[in-house]
């Protein structure tokens, strides 16, 4: 899981920068206010990666999905953005469970055998 939910982390750091650039154009923004707000949600990506198998790492992200869909009030684009990534963000959290829960299954079932494969016999 943590491996799919960092990428889908590190996809969405790239579109918080591009997504800055646009609401500079904003007149009624200050640059300032764009690159703290855009920044600080990129560090929270970065960070996330660090700790999304953690107790509460998943909800977390979720809540990021949630501010990155709302940032759509400021860059309107953002809407199908951030509800394309809050879908990616399910399918990693989703899919990354049950890998996790097939590669556990593996290697149970790969030391139970004495350390050979399933196949091999």
């Amino acid at each position: 899981m943590r491996t799919l939910c960092a990428s889908t982390l590190i996809g969405e750091v790239f579109v918080i920068g591009f997504a800055g650039l646009v609401a500079m154009k904003d007149p009624g923004l200050s640059m300032s206010t764009v690159w703290t707000v855009s920044g600080i949600a990129m560090l929270l990506c970065v960070l996330l990666c660090g700790v999304i198998t953690r107790p509460g790492g998943v909800q977390l992200g979720w809540a990021l999905q949630i501010a990155l869909i709302a940032s759509g009030f400021v860059v309107p684009t953002m809407f199908f953005m951030g509800a394309m990534f809050a879908g990616l963000w399910w399918a990693s959290v989703h899919y990354g469970r049950k890998i996790d829960e097939a590669k556990a299954r593996f290697a149970a079932q790969t030391q139970s055998t004495g350390g050979t494969s399933p196949d091999a016999a």
